[in-house]
Order: structure tokens, then sequence, then C-alpha cells
């Protein structure tokens, strides 16, 4: 981007000469100009099992997967180069790139999914910290079903950017219309007895993300995701924010 016009110096290249301001001043001027500032994004995509299941047309993970294919092409728009990593049992794992082809590549890997994937979100993170040197700018995108998953994140948060993205199915809400029913969790095994009026799954934890610098958002499937979505990044700005 053009910041201002100096003086000429020996050396300084001739095709950045500012002809305007040199035929108004009757001296060589140059123009100077600051070069982009490139934060590397990672997109840490959640692949298992508990992303497939849905009760809505389309489920957590198809909107993962159209999320971070939209994200990564936004960020090599602002010449961002743009990574991904699986974070399920999966190994799909491409550094940050500027290349479409890559981008297009790695969303077309993602279109395959199992309904039996385990989840390693907190293990992934942990093993990818130490491997990024520059500052980088993570989202994660993931119903955080997984019990070290919140812990991992506030880790990275701790030398990066963070933004989390939680998806989240109208039944992990509760008030299903059903009775009283015994469940193991398809992930981590854990099974539990609950009823058509309770949470799957405790939320006490996310509200301290924010306390640990994340930007987090809930984005539940039975409503209009991509216009919270887009007001949510347009009102980051460099401020920390937290929507429930």
């Amino acid at each position: 981007e053009y910041v201002q016009s100096r003086p000429y110096q020996s050396g300084d290249p001739v095709k950045f000469i500012d002809w305007r301001v040199t035929a108004r001043t009757g001296r060589f001027h140059v123009k100077e100009y600051e070069a982009p500032k490139q934060m590397p994004v990672y997109l840490l995509v959640d692949t298992s099992a508990s992303m497939c299941v849905s009760s809505q047309p389309l489920s957590k993970y198809a909107w993962a997967v159209q999320i971070a294919g939209g994200l990564a092409l936004a960020a090599l728009d602002h010449m961002n180069p743009a990574g991904i990593m699986t974070v399920g049992e999966r190994d799909l794992h491409h550094t940050p790139t500027l290349a479409r082809s890559t981008i297009m590549q790695w969303m077309h890997q993602l279109r395959h999914y199992c309904f039996v994937e385990g989840t390693a979100l907190g293990r992934r993170i942990r093993e990818l910290i130490p491997r990024v040197e520059q500052r980088c700018l993570f989202i994660v995108i993931s119903d955080l079903h997984e019990p070290d998953a919140i812990p991992a994140i506030k880790l990275m948060a701790q030398d990066h950017d963070c933004v989390v993205l939680h998806l989240e199915d109208p039944v992990e809400r509760g008030r299903t219309g059903g009775g009283i029913y015994r469940a193991m969790e398809a992930e981590t095994g854990r099974e539990f007895v609950a009823h058509g009026f309770s949470r799957w799954f405790g939320e006490e934890e996310t509200h301290s993300l924010s306390r640990a610098g994340v930007d987090y958002l809930r984005l539940p499937t039975d409503k209009p995701i991509l216009p919270r979505l887009r007001h949510f990044l347009k009102s980051r700005g460099g401020t920390r924010r937290s929507s429930q």
C-alpha cells in the first residue's frame, strides 16, 4: 500500500519515482510502500463422528466443511496463507499456502466422512503448537465434545490469535420430547443417562474461553449460520468478543 512520497536518494529504483510530485516540486521524489502484513490462517476442522450425526438437513460436519472452505478462500483474497489440520483420527494436514489449487484439493478430501471416527482435538493442538514459529490465526471449527479441547485451546491462545466456531445441533440443547434413555457418546465411549429435557454436554468451560483471550461464537445448526458468522467476523476488528 502507498504510504508517502519522499525525496529521491542515490540507489532508489527508478520505477518508484513519483512523477506527479516530481513535476510539481522540480525535485525527484519516490513513492514509499508498506508491505502487506500477512498472518497465516490455520483451520482446525473437527472430522469426528459426532460432527456427522444430525437432526437437521445439514449436519455440523457439512457446515464445518463449507465454513472452512469459505474462510480459506477469503484469507487468500487478503493475501493471508491458509492451512488446515483435521482434528479427528484421519491425517490431513496442509501448512499455510497461497495456492488456491491446494485449498480446492483439501476441500475435496473433506467431502468424505466417517461415522465411527474418533476425536483428537486436544492432542492435535498440543502437537501443532511447538511446530508453529510465526504468530498465526487459529480457527477451530468443532462441536467441542472432547474433554481436553478447552484446555488445549487456552494453551494455544497464549501465543496465537484464536477463534472458536462452536457448531451445535439442536438436540444437544435438550427438549427433544423423549423420555428417559441411556446413551453412549460414540467418540469417547462415555455412557450417560438423560431425558428429553436435559443437555447432553455441559457449557460451563466455554464461558472461560473469552477470559483466555479467545473469540468464541456458538452456531446452532437450526438457525441461520452465515449472517451470524459474517457479523461476528466483521465485528472482531482486533477486539475480543464472545457471542452466545
